[in-house]
């Protein structure tokens, strides 16, 4: 059992070994479980990244913004899976999915959302207008509560000794997912146009023009749901039914809850009950999460706005590429990021430690900004010249360091958890508060980027926007500063002073 020192902090490991003063001995991760768990985890990149290549081109045909192309980005930024509109939805659900889970079982809410996850696809691909479209990323969002649950899920089959180096394989997911779907999305709308000879002659596809490219993710997630069902292990300990769940009021079963566990149990017994949720309300939970809401939406901001920025004509602020090249970027980006994250994070993170790792992912999207301006400006004087798409390729490399960020403040939030039973609601409510930043950060992004580079402003010669984003970083920094100095991963010293 784990055991809690008196003098413990919000900078104590949460899940601390029993013979602490000897080294630590690394217990290998249990593959076959958590390569499900990635698997799974492709399902959201995957449908997210394909929408990007074809979202401006979207709305442009969808004719809500009457040929106003300064109004193109702001739409984009409501409309696409990862912004405004699913993640609001999110953000009213995903703390009730997570709580739901640490009693039914992690199993039965990872369905539901995958479950939600491809009927939403196919509607969006069946959507001939903005509403419907905008209806079907709110399904996605109120019945998808996977985030969390995964991230819980993973801390569960795995120790203090083989965690950091699972987190270390996180990001892998969604560089597959972004590598795959950007180039799905580029290559596989219009068919009818792009391959005239294969659906050239049908009405179908010339009508829905971006349902095949949804289509592929949607009956991925469809069968990622059966792949749960058949070889995903529960790891929640003697979960209840749903009917036996619905008998209790919450409020009654959180005081059953602290009545029959004492409270010295319940900061030292991992396999204990789930805690109330006013419980979970202490200051190394808070920090933990609210970094990861600031991570969120810098990084947020970024992919939003880049899309748009790539799209957008050379005179109005932007690059002028179409979907297709676009596509292609994105999918290098994903490619590189992949690569990178493999051979580097670790050593990385055993060498400079988790919080500095963090700041600096953090810090790298300064000079990322700060490219957007020059990159346009050379390119309303040569054009899409080698010097332009080296700064390109330069931009997008600087910008993966952020993801290193992910893998650290994962560590963080699990570390913070005051039980493991209640890992799957600490990471609802951090993922609620992603849900809510992500929910105003690319509509922000993106109506900025339109304020920017509307005719009648032109804020700072129309780089407003990035001016804007950078002060968001220099925020986020500051808020990282009160993240504890140490976590569970950081080397076998934390483990004989713990």
């Amino acid at each position: 059992m784990t055991v809690r020192h008196a003098d413990a902090d919000e900078e104590t490991p949460l899940l601390a070994e029993e013979n602490a003063s000897h080294k630590r001995k690394h217990s290998p991760i249990p593959w076959g479980q958590f390569s499900i768990l990635l698997v799974l985890q492709l399902a959201e990149p995957l449908t997210s990244q394909v929408i990007y290549p074809f979202a401006p081109e979207l709305i442009r045909n969808l004719g809500i913004t009457h040929g106003d192309e300064t109004r193109v980005g702001y739409y984009v930024g409501l409309m696409c899976f990862q912004q405004s509109i699913f993640f609001a939805t999110q953000a009213l659900t995903v703390l009730h999915w997570s709580r739901i889970s640490d009693h039914i079982g992690r199993r039965p809410v990872i369905m539901t959302g995958l479950t939600g996850l491809s009927i939403s696809m196919y509607c969006f691909g069946l959507s001939r207008t903005f509403w419907g479209a905008v209806i079907s990323r709110s399904l996605n969002g109120a019945l998808n509560g996977n985030i969390g649950v995964m991230k819980s899920m993973l801390a569960e089959i795995t120790d203090p000794s083989n965690i950091a180096q699972a987190y270390a394989y996180l990001p892998i997911a969604w560089s597959t997912g972004a590598t795959i779907g950007p180039v799905i999305g580029g290559s596989l709308s219009h068919p009818a146009e792009r391959f005239p000879n294969i659906f050239g002659h049908s009405g179908f596809f010339k009508d829905y023009p971006y349902f095949l490219a949804c289509a592929i993710p949607a009956t991925f997630s469809a069968i990622a749901c059966i792949v749960t069902l058949f070889f995903l292990k529960e790891t929640v300990h003697n979960p209840v039914s749903i009917r036996q769940l619905l008998r209790q009021a919450p409020k009654a079963a959180s005081i059953e809850r602290d009545l029959q566990v004492p409270k010295a149990t319940l900061a030292v017994d991992d396999s204990s009950r789930p805690l109330p949720l006013r419980r979970l309300l202490v200051p190394r939970v808070i920090v933990a999460a609210g970094n990861y809401a600031f991570l969120a939406i810098v990084d947020i901001t970024l992919r939003a706005i880049q899309p748009v920025f790539y799209s957008t004509p050379i005179a109005l602020g932007g690059l002028g590429m179409s979907p297709q090249r676009i596509g292609l970027i994105l999918s290098l980006y994903g490619v590189t990021n992949g690569v990178l994250q493999i051979g580097l994070f670790g050593r990385i993170h055993d060498r400079f430690g988790t919080k500095r790792v963090y700041m600096a992912g953090i810090a790298s999207l300064l000079p990322v900004f700060a490219l957007f301006p020059v990159i346009n400006e050379l390119a309303k004087l040569e054009g899409l010249s080698r010097t332009v798409w080296a700064l390109v390729l330069v931009q997008a490399l600087v910008s993966i360091v952020v993801n290193f960020s992910y893998g650290c403040v994962f560590i963080f939030i699990t570390a913070s958890a005051p039980n493991k039973a209640s890992l799957g609601s600490v990471n609802g409510l951090a993922q609620m508060l992603v849900s809510v930043m992500r929910t105003v950060g690319p509509a922000t992004a993106n109506s900025l980027f339109a304020l920017s580079i509307d005719e009648q402003h032109h804020y700072m010669n129309g780089f407003f926007v990035y001016y804007a984003l950078s002060a968001l970083v220099c925020v986020a920094l500051v808020v990282a500063t009160f993240l504890p100095e140490h976590t569970m991963s950081d080397g076998d010293e934390e483990d004989t002073d713990a």
